[in-house]
């Protein structure tokens, strides 16, 4: 019986569904997580009669829907919702959040480019502005020693108050990346993205510039990800497995009812 087989797959479908839901409601506190969802498709039909074949007889007539079984269910993607998270205020200085489009990027150990909108910055026992990670956000910024004062501008300008000094100086310049299909980033752990070739290449420029968002000091950009609506979700993942479970169970009971016939 293909009923057998079309409901494991849908079963399959399910499993990765929750799987998908899971990992959202596990990261529902990380900075800047963004919330994925899982997209199905059915797959490949057999065709016992197709749509519009000669009907049978001389009389010309087509047949207007034909028999068309289907096989059951597969996963057609993992899609990133790419939505804005709520901004958190947390009082360190050295916190960014980025509002509207954009990722922050960062030199990695093997010396490419991550991208990131986590902006949890600290400093570097050198003053530089690096990542939970200590890794350095470019281009480099050095934060003196002698600051007693750090402001970052909502288009990126970090300027710094020295002791004794009545005015602020400028110590760098933050710029933000965009890609054309922001989907298409390869997740890499550690709130760190790297382009693809289906992302596109990035564009850099600094924040405020048309098409790109503005940096918030002393704010994190909270996960977007709603429990309410992952929970609702999560329910009905479950009822769609026990549906395909009971299939299943019908299916082996018809079976065994075919094979007790005399």
């Amino acid at each position: 019986m293909r009923s057998l087989s079309i409901a494991s797959t849908g079963m399959l479908a399910q499993q990765t569904n929750v799987d998908v839901i899971s990992n959202n409601i596990a990261n529902m506190n990380t900075t800047a997580f963004k919330r994925q969802r899982a997209a199905f498709q059915d797959l490949l039909y057999q065709q016992e009669i197709r749509p519009g074949s000669a009907a049978a007889g001389d009389s010309g007539n087509k047949v207007p829907a034909g028999i068309q079984i289907g096989s059951g269910v597969k996963t057609g993607g993992i899609y990133r919702i790419i939505e804005q998270g709520s901004a958190s205020q947390t009082g360190n200085r050295y916190d960014l959040s980025i509002e509207g489009r954009g990722y922050f990027q960062v030199t990695m150990p093997s010396g490419e480019i991550g991208y990131t909108r986590d902006g949890a910055f600290q400093l570097s026992d050198q003053g530089e502005l690096v990542t939970s990670d200590g890794y350095p956000i470019e281009p480099g910024i050095i934060v003196p020693p002698e600051a007693v004062d750090v402001a970052i501008s909502k288009t990126g300008e970090v300027q710094v108050k020295l002791a004794g000094a009545n005015e602020m100086q400028t110590v760098g310049q933050l710029q933000l990346a965009t890609f054309v299909n922001e989907a298409g980033l390869e997740a890499q752990g550690g709130n760190m993205f790297m382009p693809t070739g289906s992302s596109g290449l990035p564009t850099v420029a600094t924040p405020g510039q048309p098409g790109f968002g503005t940096t918030l000091q002393g704010f994190i950009e909270s996960s977007n990800v709603n429990p309410v609506s992952e929970i609702t979700s999560l329910i009905t993942a479950q009822r769609a497995y026990e549906m395909n479970s009971r299939v299943v169970k019908t299916a082996d009971e018809m079976l065994a009812t075919s094979s007790q016939l005399r």
